[in-house]
């Protein structure tokens, strides 16, 4: 028995195979590598239980023929889909880009699935699927949901296309609805933008937006955590969850400060004037987790320590990558 990883060679898919190979579970992580790397990857690639297969899923005739290929020798008993554009502008620009990369992805796991009667599937999905709700504390039955960004749109349209794949013919889904999520290795994300203008330019950091954006932060050993303890205890046929920090989040000002402290003491930091930093941008954000915490699960870091241990690590990321 076998687990595929979509989006494998990504920031958070990496995690979740070394995760998973340690368990002791064979997986078979997939990429096509236009975002993820196969850097990300030297965290597993020496456990003997990991296979690593460059494929698109958004090629289904192909993305059908590895799979099955695999399959057949290690039978694929769940499917963790996690490949997705991660370039929100880049969808806001070009609609195409998340229509192939976040929801052409997920129609065709779940056709693959279907082939070959996978009856179980994880999901990454985003805060993005809301929209904005201002200053609201956000639970899994907010509504309505309206995305401010074509991510975030394919997101909601690939939960949907689950609800109704979990009618016809998977036995189990979860849904995560993913936060902020921070740690190494970063691929993008503020942080991780912010140390790489001060390393460009050690006296100035430009900010997208006026620093008053605020958001919680979810460190990646805790969401994986989270979507552990999702996958062992909720009992839902289409199991639907906020991951998060569980607090009101930080200010982009004071994560600005906090990555100048570390990186050039003494820059000067310009700001912008709208309280947004980019279309498709929600300028504060908070999550509800009373269902998720009913499930005996909290996060271990709250956002400030989060993006304290984050800068810390992706500092001596960049270092390294020198």
């Amino acid at each position: 028995m076998s687990i595929l990883i979509t989006g494998v060679a990504g920031f958070i898919g990496c995690n979740l195979a070394k995760r998973l190979a340690n368990e002791g579970n064979i997986v078979l992580g997939f990429d096509n590598l236009s975002r993820g790397t196969l850097q990300n990857l030297t965290v597993i690639e020496n456990a003997a239980n990991f296979h690593f297969v460059e494929a698109d899923c958004a090629d289904r005739p192909s993305f059908l023929a590895k799979t099955k290929a695999f399959h057949d020798k290690f039978p694929i008993t769940e499917v963790w889909h996690l490949a997705a554009n991660s370039d929100i502008p880049a969808g806001v620009n070009d609609a195409n880009v998340d229509l192939q990369d976040t929801f052409m992805t997920t129609f065709n796991v779940l056709e693959v699935m279907k082939v070959l009667d996978i009856k179980l599937l994880a999901f990454a999905s985003s805060s993005a699927v809301y929209g904005d709700h201002g200053a609201q504390s956000i639970s899994e039955v907010s509504g309505p949901l309206l995305p401010l960004s074509n991510y975030g749109a394919m997101k909601l349209a690939s939960e949907a296309a689950i609800s109704a794949a979990a009618e016809g013919f998977l036995h189990r889904a979860f849904i995560y609805r993913f936060p902020n999520v921070i740690g190494v290795p970063a691929t993008h994300g503020v942080l991780l933008d912010f140390v790489n203008k001060l390393k460009a330019s050690p006296g100035l950091l430009n900010v997208l937006g006026d620093g008053t954006q605020q958001k919680a932060y979810l460190h990646v050993d805790d969401l994986l955590e989270g979507m552990l303890q999702i996958r062992r205890r909720a009992t839902e046929k289409v199991a639907v969850y906020n991951l998060g920090a569980g607090d009101a989040g930080v200010s982009v000002r004071n994560i600005a400060e906090a990555v100048v402290a570390s990186v050039s003491p003494s820059a000067k930091i310009s700001y912008g004037a709208e309280n947004r930093g980019w279309v498709g941008d929600v300028p504060k954000f908070q999550y509800c987790l009373d269902k998720l915490m009913k499930l005996g699960w909290t996060p271990k870091l709250d956002s400030k320590l989060a993006i304290k241990r984050a800068i810390a690590e992706i500092v001596e990321q960049e270092i390294t990558r020198k």
